[in-house]
C-alpha cells in the first residue's frame, strides 16, 4: 500500500500514542492498529488522512471480533472463538475507539 507523507505522519502520531501499526489476514487493502486488546481497521482517505473502517473490536485469538447477542449474553466472537464481553473488556474497547477517534482528528 503507498501512502503519502501526510498519512505517514498520522501513524508516527498514531505510533507516539501507543498504537502500534499491524496486519490483520484478510484485510491488506486497510491498515490495522492495535493497542491493548483492542484493534481497527484505517482505510486511506484520499491523501490527507484515513477514515475509520467498519468499528473498532475486541481482539480475539489475536483477530478482530464481532461483538453478538447470544442467548446466553453478550460476547466478541471470531470464527469459533469467543469471549464474554464484560464490563471490562466493554470499557477497554469503548476507551480505545475515543482515543482511536481523537488520535485521527485534524491537528492544526
Amino acid at each position: 500500500m503507498d501512502l503519502t507523507p501526510r498519512q505517514l505522519t498520522i501513524l508516527a502520531r498514531l505510533r507516539e500514542r501507543g498504537f502500534e501499526v499491524v496486519a490483520f489476514p484478510m484485510y491488506e487493502s486497510y491498515v490495522g492498529l492495535r493497542k491493548g486488546n483492542c484493534g481497527a481497521l484505517l482505510a486511506p482517505a484520499g491523501s490527507e488522512g484515513f477514515a475509520l473502517y467498519g468499528e473498532p473490536s475486541y481482539l480475539v485469538a489475536g483477530g478482530l471480533s464481532a461483538r453478538t447477542i447470544q442467548s446466553d449474553g453478550h460476547w466478541f466472537v471470531r470464527k469459533k472463538d469467543k469471549l464474554e464481553a464484560s464490563p471490562e473488556r466493554t470499557a477497554e474497547l469503548e476507551s480505545f475507539a475515543a482515543e482511536l477517534v481523537d488520535a485521527l482528528l485534524p491537528v492544526a
